[in-house]
């Protein structure tokens, strides 16, 4: 069961809203998926980005995946430990596992996401 706090994207990405600022990550579906991950490439402090843009890549022992924008915004963290720890998805990809934190510019966008009852669904035969 996914987390009801966030919303979800079809690339299988998590956004936590708090207020004008969203942290996001990717599901506990998509790290089980890919396997144990050995690298995370993450955007830079103050990059911005559009709505479905990719902000960075995941790489397992299995693949190199593209990580999507959630929401329309710019970059005001980044999480620095995953560069040295980025197993810290497959261990907690809904807390220490997020990726980035984004400064949101258009919370209309959010109505385009999935709660997490629609993601269950929609990941429940993947």
């Amino acid at each position: 069961m996914s987390p009801d706090d966030r919303l979800y994207t079809k690339e299988h990405e998590w956004l936590k809203v708090d207020g004008d600022v969203a942290t996001v990550g990717i599901t506990d579906h998509a790290q089980h998926a890919l396997g144990d991950v050995v690298y995370v490439e993450l955007p830079k402090v103050a990059d911005k980005f559009a709505l479905g843009q990719t902000f960075g890549t995941v790489e397992s022992v299995k693949a190199v995946s593209d990580l999507f924008t959630p929401a329309s915004g710019e970059v005001i963290e980044i999480n620095s430990g995953l560069a040295e720890t980025p197993e810290t998805i497959n261990k907690d990809a809904y807390g220490a596992g997020w990726m980035i934190r984004i400064r949101l510019v258009n919370k209309d966008e959010m109505s385009k996401l999935m709660s997490a009852a629609q993601y269950d669904d929609y990941t429940k035969d993947a």
